[in-house]
C-alpha cells in the first residue's frame, strides 16, 4: 500500500539521547522500520548509525516518542530504551562493515503504525529504475545539535542534492555525498526521495518514494567543514535489519571503505552536547 513517505517518516523519526551526568548529553537520530520477526510476524525495528549507540556509555538511552493530545497539541514523551545488558554487552545489532545499527523496540501503537515498511529501503535496482543520480534532490530528517522543530520533539526536515557520481552499485560505492550541512545530532537520520510526477527519459511520469540511506558523517578538509554529508546506502540498512532476526543473514562487505574525497577526511557527526 502506498504511503506519503515525507509525512510518515516525520512521524517515524525520533531523537535518541543519553545524559552524560555532567550537564551534557549525547544526541543522535533514529527512525522506525517494520520488518518480519523470526516468527514471520511484523515487528518494529529502530535504525540509526552504529556510532550513535556506541558513543552512549550507559545501559539506558532515551527514545523521543511524541503523544497526540485531544486538543490537537502534542506532548514530548521520551521512554527508556535498554541498549546494554547488566554486563555491558551491546543489545543492538550492527552491520559488520558499515556504520549502521538496528534494535527491536516495543513502540507505542501510534509509532508502531507509523513505522516504514522495509520495502521502502532502496536497492541498486531502485536507483536504476528511477534514474537517480548526481544533482537529484533528497530530503533528510534529524535533530542538528539536538534541536527539534518544536516543543513536541518533531525532527527538522531539510534537503540537499546528490553530490557524487556514480552512486551504484552499493557494493562498490557504499556511501555517496550529499550537498548538505551535517551537524552533530544528525547522525542516523533517514535520507529519502519523495517526488511526485517525476519525469525521466523514456519513462512515464510517476511518483517516486524511497529511503536512500542514512546520514553518518560530514566531510572536513584541513579542519574546515565543507557542508557535505556522507550517506550510507539503504542496502546496508536492510542487511542490518535482517540480522536483527538472523545474525547469520548475509551482509555485503563493500569494496570501498569510505566516501572518497581527495585530501578530505570524514568527520563523524557523533554527539550533540547541551544542557540536560
Amino acid at each position: 500500500m502506498a504511503i506519503d513517505l515525507s509525512q510518515q517518516l516525520i512521524q517515524a523519526t525520533v531523537q535518541l539521547e543519553q545524559p552524560l551526568g555532567n550537564g551534557t548529553r549525547t544526541v543522535g537520530t533514529g527512525f522506525l522500520i517494520v520488518a518480519p520477526g523470526p516468527d514471520g510476524q511484523p515487528r518494529t525495528v529502530l535504525v540509526t548509525a552504529n556510532h550513535v549507540l556506541d558513543k552512549m556509555p550507559g545501559p539506558i538511552a532515551h527514545i523521543g516518542y511524541r503523544v497526540a493530545n485531544a486538543d490537537g497539541s502534542w506532548t514530548y514523551s521520551p521512554q527508556n530504551l535498554r541498549i546494554r545488558d547488566a554486563q555491558g554487552r551491546e543489545l543492538w545489532t550492527h552491520h559488520p562493515s558499515r556504520d549502521v545499527a538496528a534494535i527491536s523496540v516495543t513502540a507505542p501503537p501510534a509509532f508502531a503504525k507509523a513505522a516504514i515498511p522495509e520495502d521502502y529501503l532502496a536497492s541498486d535496482e531502485t536507483f536504476q529504475k528511477y534514474q537517480v543520480g548526481a544533482g537529484d534532490e533528497l530530503m533528510a530528517l534529524g535533530f542538528p545539535r539536538g534541536l527539534s522543530a518544536n516543543q513536541a520533539g518533531f525532527p527538522i526536515l531539510r534537503s540537499g542534492r546528490i553530490a557524487s557520481y556514480p552512486i551504484a552499485p552499493a557494493k562498490i560505492f557504499p556511501t555517496f555525498l550529499m550537498d548538505f550541512a551535517v551537524f552533530p545530532g544528525n547522525s542516523g537520520g533517514p535520507v529519502f526521495m519523495s517526488e511526485g510526477n517525476r519525469h525521466r527519459a523514456d519513462q512515464p511520469a510517476q511518483d517516486v518514494e524511497f529511503i536512500a540511506g542514512l546520514l553518518t558523517q560530514e566531510v572536513e578538509l584541513n579542519s574546515e567543514r565543507l557542508g557535505i554529508g556522507i550517506v550510507t546506502q539503504a542496502k546496508f540498512i536492510r542487511e542490518t535489519v535482517d540480522r536483527v532476526s538472523d545474525p547469520a543473514a548475509p551482509a555485503t562487505l563493500a569494496v570501498a571503505t569510505e566516501a572518497s574525497v581527495s585530501g578530505a577526511k570524514a568527520a563523524s557527526a557523533e554527539e550533540a552536547v547541551g544542557p540536560d
